[in-house]
């Protein structure tokens, strides 16, 4: 069963469109974001690592778990977004609008929601994170690198 999205935060600083709270740590999540930074010529995007070292997800009335569990977003006006829907609003501000369209047709949005939360499920064990058969994510503060 999907999270529900926590309740509205502060705006982010910044002109921005939408920010994401990606995992730094994972190899497939950094290889999307670098696409999308290139992609994002007018800065329409806020890229937050959650894996970064001085990230502290309380700061958003958040905790890391939640986080780590879903790719979370915010909109302008301070409204979390979670799973597919980040990828969605991502997309959009950086000019992928056909993509997004495609995104939302009835057959196709059930299942991309669907897969996406089967791969957050088992992300760990896919990118090869997991340590001695355990697949957890680390606990605040734990395991950050430098930024």
């Amino acid at each position: 069963m999907p999270l529900d999205p926590p309740p509205p935060t502060a705006p982010p600083v910044g002109p921005y469109e939408v920010e994401v709270f990606f995992d730094g740590d994972c190899p497939l999540c950094r290889r999307e974001i670098a696409m999308i930074r290139r992609w994002d010529k007018r800065d329409r995007v806020r890229f937050t690592d959650i894996a970064a070292a001085g990230f502290e997800a309380a700061a958003y009335g958040v905790t890391q778990a939640r986080l780590m569990a879903e790719i979370h977003g915010r909109d302008a006006q301070g409204n979390w977004l979670v799973g597919v829907e980040v990828f969605r609003r991502l997309y959009a501000a950086v000019g992928c609008g056909w993509i997004v369209s495609v995104t939302r047709w009835p057959v196709i949005r059930p299942a991309l929601d669907v897969a996406y939360r089967l791969f957050a499920r088992q992300r760990l064990r896919l990118t090869g994170r997991c340590e001695k058969g355990v697949c957890e994510t680390p606990a605040a503060g734990q395991n950050r690198r430098a930024t």
